[in-house]
């Protein structure tokens, strides 16, 4: 019985670190593609693993850091000249 409860509260435990997770993933796609962050921290709170993939298919704004610098940083892209 003890085993029973012991293995109830670890597998809550998981998946409390991945519907946080899961948050913040959401939170830092939706900044990155030119949004507000509290808008992917909402969609990730309420809808966990669904809200990372609802981010990665909304398209990214134009002028974001999702298309001038990239999904994860590092240096920015140089835009190709329109000659």
């Amino acid at each position: 019985m003890t085993s029973v409860i012991a293995f109830m509260g670890a597998m809550a435990l998981f998946w409390m670190y991945l519907w946080l997770i899961s948050a913040m993933s959401a939170a830092y796609l939706s900044e990155r593609k030119g949004y507000t962050d509290r808008a992917g921290l909402a969609t990730g709170l309420v809808l966990s693993i669904v809200g990372v993939v609802v981010w990665l298919i909304i398209p990214a704004k134009p002028d974001s850091k999702w298309k001038t610098v990239g999904a994860f940083g590092g240096t920015e892209r140089k835009q190709p000249d329109a000659n």
